[in-house]
């Protein structure tokens, strides 16, 4: 049995499970339990709190943990980074009050600064020769500089509207940070053939988020345009129809590109155009 540990709450609890639902594994809901079995996969959750997943894991306690990669970076245990997961995307970075100038990073010489991260800011610091004082905060940092607390923080930002509220402004982006997978190193080969299988569902689940499966039928005089114009992980699928001169092209289509992709083809003739949503994209 895979025990995965992941967050009790917060930002990254849904997006895993939804992750573990994609792939297949089932899990109760009942949230007064710390230690749920899937239903038909062999793995148990763990519901920690997220900066007690590397610990875990690093200890064998866990045999894989979904977590920020902030915190992996933070605690500096031991764990192998099997797979990022592509959710939870944020930057841990340096802020200061907006009324304040900025010219560089000597601006933090002498200064205090208020952050949740110290071990990761103090090799930021070390590696660019700057000397302050780090003072560690476990609650709401970004408002330390307003309280007196602190001359600037080094925090989470994702959109940067908490920055904007507390009237500070972003500086330094220091660490980019995603939700990873993390392992246990040695672990078995039993428990490695059931880790990879699961990985092999993660992977097919973040291929198909942000894309979608585009069925159109085009004349068969704009066959090779609209070649050029789709992208595909091949070639697109070309059926030809039973009308004469016409032929229907299928394809896999990025959400970004959509509707770029769509006008162009509408401008070579493309016609009755379905646009659907691909859950899992298995290679």
């Amino acid at each position: 049995m895979l025990r995965i540990a992941i967050q009790t709450k917060g930002r990254l609890n849904e997006q895993s499970m939804e992750l573990l639902r994609d792939a297949g594994v089932r899990i109760g809901d009942d949230k007064r339990k710390f230690l749920m079995q899937a239903k038909d996969f062999p793995v148990e959750i763990l519901f920690l709190r997220d900066d007690d997943i590397p610990q875990t894991v690093a200890m064998g306690a866990a045999d894989l943990g979904i977590v920020g990669y902030n915190e992996v970076a933070e605690r500096g245990y031991n764990v192998d980074i099997l797979e990022k997961l592509g959710f939870g995307a944020c930057r841990i970075s340096l802020a200061i009050p907006k009324t304040e100038k900025y010219e560089g990073i000597e601006y933090f010489n002498g200064k205090r600064i208020a952050t949740s991260y110290p071990n990761i800011l103090q090799e930021y610091f070390k590696k660019n020769n700057i000397t302050a004082d780090i003072h560690t905060i476990t609650g709401s940092v970004e408002i330390s500089p307003a309280a007196g607390l602190a001359d600037a923080i080094f925090d989470i930002v994702s959109s940067g509207g908490t920055l904007v509220s507390n009237g500070l402004v972003e500086v330094e982006k220091v660490l980019f940070s995603e939700a990873v997978l993390i392992g246990t190193p040695g672990l078995s080969e039993e428990k490695m053939a059931v880790a990879r299988q699961l990985m092999f569902r993660f992977e097919s689940v973040i291929k198909g988020k942000g894309k979608k499966y585009l069925m159109l039928n085009i004349p068969q005089s704009s066959l090779e345009k609209a070649i050029e114009i789709l992208p595909s992980m091949k070639s697109p699928t070309v059926i030809p129809l039973a009308q004469e001169g016409w032929c229907s092209l299928q394809t896999v289509v990025d959400d970004n590109d959509l509707w770029t992709v769509i006008e162009q083809l509408k401008a070579i003739g493309g016609e009755d155009i379905l646009v659907l949503k691909l859950d899992k994209i298995v290679l």
